[in-house]
């Protein structure tokens, strides 16, 4: 059968890379895309297991080369996804998952139209600092200015939320674990024919109900949340007060790995 390509994509510290780990686990058949960076390992990263680390230098030659079928700057480090890892999965008759930006999302739309697209969205404010602050504290340093600025971030590319076919609020991580779940095996019933071996009606329903064209009540309080439904004045976040036993968030501070943790909310 003929793999499909899925999109995710969400603002630093939201739990997707928590969300691609338990889907793995629980779905056959979808291999992750690891992505080549500039910037430097942390903790206990390894190449090519959480990326391929690589130099400005070598990034750029391979983007001339035409390696990458999508890159983005993002907080001065590069980003790419390599083509061939689209190759080796459609090869091997497997799906293939991205954890891209929402930059490199619009460039591979713009090349594969059908790619599914998916994008996961924190709560609120006060749930999404805690998370990054929870994580630089993991990090053993927390920099509140790095903090403000990806909140500051994520309301940008919370208004990217549109361009995306499903989205999921990971408020409960079980839950939007069981709504990733539910989109793939609906993708492959709808598109390949595949079976779903246990309870298909509930599955094809959970999936529906996470198409954006049905989420807007849904998503109403997220988006006012983040003054993303605001047409005018001056936006401020309501961040609440600091706690330590709120959600924690491991992933990639710029981009996203397969290392994030997201407790339930």
């Amino acid at each position: 059968m003929a793999g499909i390509l899925f999109i995710i994509s969400a603002p630093s510290g939201s739990g997707k890379s928590t969300l691609v780990s338990e889907l793995r686990k629980q779905v056959s058949g979808v291999e992750f895309a690891i992505s080549w960076t500039t910037r430097p390992p942390r903790g206990s990263e390894e190449n090519g297991r959480e990326y391929n680390f690589t130099s400005r230098e070598e990034f750029e030659q391979m983007l001339e080369a035409g390696v990458f079928l999508e890159h983005a700057e993002v907080f001065g480090n590069l980003y790419g996804t390599a083509r061939n890892s689209l190759d080796d999965a459609r090869s091997a008759g497997h799906d293939l998952l991205l954890d891209i930006d929402v930059q490199g999302a619009a460039q591979v739309r713009a090349k594969m139209p059908e790619a599914v697209s998916i994008f996961v969205m924190p709560p609120n404010p006060k749930v999404l600092r805690t998370r990054l602050r929870n994580r630089s504290r993991a990090e053993g340093v927390v920099n509140e200015e790095e903090v403000y600025r990806r909140l500051n971030e994520a309301s940008k590319e919370i208004e990217n939320y549109r361009e995306y076919g499903y989205i999921l609020v990971n408020d409960i991580l079980d839950r939007a674990v069981a709504q990733l779940e539910a989109i793939v095996l609906a993708e492959r019933f709808y598109r390949n024919g595949e079976v779903i071996a246990y309870r298909s009606r509930r599955v094809l329903e959970v999936a529906a109900a996470c198409l954006q064209s049905n989420s807007q009540e849904r998503l109403r309080p997220v988006l006012e949340a983040f003054g993303v439904l605001r047409s005018t004045g001056q936006q401020q976040l309501d961040f609440g007060q600091d706690t330590d036993d709120d959600n924690d968030a491991d992933d990639d501070p710029d981009r996203g790995d397969e290392k994030e943790n997201s407790d339930e909310d």
